[in-house]
């Protein structure tokens, strides 16, 4: 596989983001955590915006509270709040 210097740097800048002084292991293992959630906040916005999605379109507090393993609390606050891209 080969990667562009735009994809290396990138890739670096996001690790840089989150490395601090700490030792290599405790760096690193920073930077996983922080790009791992990096990516969990992403996910969590998809799956919002589709929750939405499917309101929209018929399907019941309930069937989505069963479907995303929320409660049916957070998927009404979900549906009744607007989008971040919107």
């Amino acid at each position: 596989m080969k990667y562009t210097e735009a994809q290396v740097a990138a890739a670096v800048a996001a690790m840089d983001k989150y490395r601090t002084d700490e030792d290599a292991e405790v760096g690193a293992a920073l930077v996983v955590v922080g790009l791992s959630s990096d990516r969990a906040a992403k996910e969590e916005r998809i799956r919002d915006d589709m929750i939405r999605v499917a309101h929209r379109a018929g399907a019941s507090i309930r069937q989505l509270s069963e479907v995303s393993g929320l409660g049916r609390k957070t998927v009404t606050a979900i549906v009744s709040s607007v989008a971040s891209g919107q």
